[in-house]
């Protein structure tokens, strides 16, 4: 899709069509963000920051308005924009050294999700999952309150969305169709680096296998009809997941991943590569890797994010923590359950793998692929979620009905 908004920075445009896109089911409003861009100076982090916090502080102080009003829906909407506008403001503040804005920010884009939350009916339910110890934050979202068993849809997003965000990116056009949802932030997710200090891991099934445990014990549930949804690195790590975890009814890639180690090491996933990202000491790589985040926004914003989710220090050591996520050594090949891999044609971070995954699966599968002509070809389909998740919800349907 051609970039009509920070036409000189790929990364800022994808942002934006990402706010964009959750206008279809309450995320942003169309004038809201596109005002809050044109005070943004193109490829300023700071500037970033500053006009999203703006405008996510006077979208919830039109909610506390409205709440303390008595007008109910208007403050839920209002809360839900405000949410997602604190969630983008500080997008690019993460690396390895805290920064207290990110902190704020993400804290009160949970606080006026929450907030909203309250306000459905029936209200969206905070969740606490066991898991090693702790726990994994999430919510669950009811159909109704009849106390049915449903099919019921576990999601979870990938390198950089929360579970908050992911009801503008499917839970919603989920439980409209008749499905509970279970959706949640995995090691390495907003909630679990945030207080808890959870890194990313590669073994996602380990991850995965205590929330089919929980969501078995949830009466709403039909045990039967459990699908697992990834979105974006989720694309990899929910059927690494699925290789193993074999109560699973259907399983999505939104988009598939193979072989994730492509797009973070550059493709170079030989063994001399591997045996530099693991050395003591390799200055001449570290530097290759200081000018990749210096003169590549891209590169800058992934590096640095990296090594807030992983818990590494160095862009190097980050890197070398992503040699696990592959689906290579007969893995793709272990997974039993009917498998939807979409595929968007102009993917900014994964171009080519979601064929790749489908080409090494043995199971049921199908290959769903989103062109530009439908305005859907971005990474996730950020610019068409109704028609994405129709299509995606259309083949649930048809699957765990079979």
């Amino acid at each position: 899709m051609r970039q009509l908004l920070f036409p000189d920075n790929a990364q800022f445009w994808f942002e934006t069509l990402r706010m964009f896109g959750a206008i279809a089911y309450g995320g942003a409003d169309f004038g809201e963000v596109l005002t809050t861009s044109d005070r943004i100076v193109e490829g300023d982090y700071e500037s970033w920051y500053a006009e999203w916090t703006a405008t996510a502080e006077w979208v919830a102080a039109e909610g506390e308005k409205s709440l303390k009003g008595g007008h109910r829906v208007s403050a839920r909407d209002a809360f839900l924009r405000a949410s997602n506008y604190y969630r983008s403001s500080e997008f690019f503040l993460h690396s390895h050294t805290p920064d207290p804005r990110h902190e704020h920010a993400y804290a009160r884009s949970v606080e006026c999700f929450r907030a909203a939350a309250e306000l459905f009916e029936p209200a969206i339910q905070p969740v606490e999952i066991p898991y090693e110890g702790t726990t994994l934050s999430g919510y669950f979202y009811r159909v109704d309150n009849a106390g049915t068993p449903r099919p019921t849809l576990l999601m979870h997003s990938g390198f950089d969305g929360s579970a908050e965000e992911m009801h503008f990116s499917g839970v919603t056009a989920a439980v409209e169709r008749g499905y509970n949802v279970l959706v949640f932030d995995g090691p390495g997710m907003p909630s679990a680096t945030h207080g808890k200090g959870l890194p990313f891991r590669p073994d996602w099934e380990r991850v995965v296998g205590p929330v089919v445990d929980f969501a078995q014990e949830l009466p709403e549930v039909d045990n039967d009809k459990i699908a697992l949804i990834g979105v974006s690195l989720g694309g990899e790590l929910a059927p690494r997941a699925a290789a193993f975890e074999h109560r699973l009814a259907a399983l999505v890639a939104i988009d598939g991943v193979y072989d994730a180690r492509v797009a973070f090491m550059g493709g170079q996933t030989d063994e001399e590569m591997l045996r530099r990202l693991r050395a003591d000491s390799d200055p001449e790589l570290d530097q290759y890797l200081a000018n990749a985040v210096a003169t590549n926004e891209t590169m800058r914003w992934a590096l640095n994010h990296g090594m807030f989710v992983t818990g590494t220090a160095t862009p190097r050591a980050f890197m070398a923590s992503m040699v696990g996520y592959h689906l290579g050594d007969g893995l793709a090949e272990r997974i039993q359950c009917p498998t939807l891999v979409c595929k968007a044609a102009d993917d900014l971070f994964f171009t080519g793998q979601p064929e790749a995954l489908y080409e090494h699966l043995t199971c049921p599968k199908t290959l769903l692929e989103f062109t530009a002509a439908e305005g859907a070809d971005a990474h996730c389909h950020v610019g068409a979620q109704r028609l994405a998740f129709a299509r995606i919800c259309d083949w649930l349907d048809d699957t765990l009905t079979a």
